[in-house]
């Protein structure tokens, strides 16, 4: 929450939920068509963003805005403490990112096809998982965490 472009409580979005969800499906839409041309790089990187897209929207659902990717992640622990996700979900979304990183910026060993496909399964997986959280998040969990984050907020900027 200390970082310029972090965490910031907004009003609840509807239609970004929505657009970010269609962005998230956009993304696995790629993901398949890199598959077909077998374009590792591209599948691996549209999974990833498969995922943040998906979980973007939940947090547009509940009115939580962050620019930087670590900090949506960070934020998507606390909705895991909260049972609105899963620590798999957040493993598998560190670990996505991880992964997308290290076949952007890096030359990394060959990746093998199982993995590749693992992968594919689990960003659809995901993003399916986000939806079903994004439509069975109460008021009253949304109200839980938007004034935890706003308590934190207060606690950082006293000292």
């Amino acid at each position: 929450m200390k970082q310029r472009k972090g965490i910031r409580i907004i009003e609840p979005n509807p239609n970004l939920t929505k657009e970010y969800l269609r962005k998230a499906i956009s993304a696995l839409n790629t993901m398949s068509a890199a598959l077909q041309i077998k374009e590792t790089d591209w599948i691996l990187t549209t999974a990833y963003y498969a995922r943040y897209f998906a979980l973007y929207a939940l947090l547009m659902k509940i009115g939580i805005k962050s620019e930087i990717h670590d900090c949506s992640i960070a934020i998507a622990r606390l909705l895991a403490k909260n049972k609105i996700l899963t620590q798999n979900l957040v493993a598998d979304i560190t670990q996505a990112k991880q992964t997308r990183i290290d076949t952007q910026y890096y030359i990394t060993k060959e990746i093998k096809q199982e993995e590749i496909i693992k992968n594919i399964e689990s960003a659809r997986k995901f993003v399916l998982e986000i939806q079903k959280s994004i439509e069975e998040i109460t008021t009253e969990q949304t109200t839980a965490l938007r004034n935890k984050l706003k308590s934190i907020k207060r606690k950082l900027t006293n000292f």
